[in-house]
């Protein structure tokens, strides 16, 4: 197999820091406190209740949860998030219902330098579930393993600078990073890397089985997706296949956003068809027999196109009823009216409701959705104010 493993052992203590509904929104950021709250109203059509009408047309004026996430050691910009599933193993560091966030910034706030995750709960300051000074830049490439692993891309600084520089096709001074595979202690299992399949892990998506789990991954400085098929047991977990299943994207260095390429993943697992979120195309794309592929299906077809809506997709999450949900980054197509907005997209691509994050440009990145039946739990990274927002319905 071209991926390679290293493993490690070294263990990392907790250390607490002390519409087709048609929709308005709005969202208001207090400065003096680093709190917001949200406005998002939907007409009377769209039933509170009914999840017919997706997601954000239901979320509350204000989030339920409005939580630091800065670490101990200062790292900001949190990237990637996730809900540690019900029935997580216990006798670990992290419980069913907890959710972590991956920092890409270090407390200087430089680009591709942060290397912790952070476990962020209500009513108390975040602590760390894992760090690792060897592998900075985690990215929004964050996702759990139902048997009690988690899993993280990093896209480095080379020099910690936190710049990257386009030389004609290359980016330079961005590394290539890995997905690192931490078990539910903290430690690291071990870290994939390949010159192929994972070239600067930026987002991915988890179809878990339990035995086995498929992780779908968009590389950033390659301008594709490959998908991982994994075996897991209890203490470890193996690559038995790799594929490049799509590519094409755009790719390429951003003074502002380090780097902008295909960013978020959502896949349909009845039609077998993953969604991508492509930055820099400024558009969503689906490709179809995602599980099944065996070869590169180039960059799919387009599942929204809408240069009103859409700044710059980064993080993706689909609802039980195939609408889409997406974080727009304004590196690309950003209108200064509408910053950081999240978006919902019916599975038709037509435009359901939008809002506001934040009232600085590029502050949404990371999503998170779980549902069940009426009831969801939604979250959203604010990477300008260093907060995680998360509504309960």
């Amino acid at each position: 197999m071209d991926i390679r493993t290293a493993r490690g052992i070294v263990v990392y203590f907790a250390a607490a820091a002390t519409a087709a509904c048609g929709a308005s929104s709005d969202r208001t950021t207090d400065q003096a406190t680093g709190s917001s709250t949200s406005a998002v109203t939907a007409e009377s059509d769209c039933p509170g209740a009914s999840s017919n009408c997706g997601i954000l047309p239901r979320l509350s004026a204000a989030p339920t949860l409005s939580a630091s996430t800065v670490p101990s050691n200062g790292d900001v910009n949190p990237y990637g998030i996730a809900f540690v599933p019900a029935g997580f193993p216990a006798g670990g560091i992290l419980r069913p219902g907890d959710v972590v966030v991956a920092n890409f910034n270090n407390a200087a706030n430089l680009q591709g330098t942060g290397t912790t995750i952070a476990r962020v709960n209500p009513n108390a300051a975040p602590s760390l579930f894992f760090a690792d000074a060897s592998a900075p830049g985690f990215s929004t490439a964050l996702g759990i393993l139902q048997r009690g692993f988690v899993l993280v891309g990093n896209l480095p600084s080379t020099d910690g600078s936190g710049v990257c520089t386009q030389v004609g096709d290359e980016e330079t001074g961005a590394g290539r990073g890995a997905l690192l595979v931490i078990n539910r202690q903290g430690n690291l299992v071990r870290a994939l890397t390949s010159t192929r399949f994972l070239d600067g892990p930026w987002d991915l998506a988890i179809d878990d089985s339990g035995a086995e789990a498929k992780v779908f991954v968009t590389n950033a400085l390659s301008g594709s997706v490959t998908r991982l098929d994994l075996r897991v047991d209890d203490d470890d977990v193996a690559v038995e296949g790799e594929t490049v299943i799509a590519s094409g994207y755009v790719h390429r260095c951003d003074p502002a956003a380090f780097v902008v390429g295909p960013t978020g993943l959502a896949l349909d697992r009845v039609r077998d068809v993953l969604y991508v979120a492509s930055a820099g195309d400024n558009a969503i794309f689906a490709v179809e027999g995602a599980s099944q592929a065996t070869a590169d299906r180039g960059p799919g077809t387009v599942a929204v196109s809408d240069s009103v809506h859409l700044h710059g997709p980064l993080g993706l999450v689909r609802a039980a009823n195939g609408d889409l949900i997406s974080a727009q980054g304004d590196a690309v197509n950003a209108d200064t009216n509408h910053p950081s907005e999240i978006v919902e997209f019916a599975p038709t691509g037509k435009f359901v409701t939008e809002f506001s994050i934040d009232s600085t440009p590029g502050s949404a990145f990371g999503l998170a959705l779980e549902q069940r039946g009426d009831h969801f739990r939604f979250a959203a990274v604010d990477d300008g104010l260093n907060v995680l927002d998360e509504w309960l319905r």
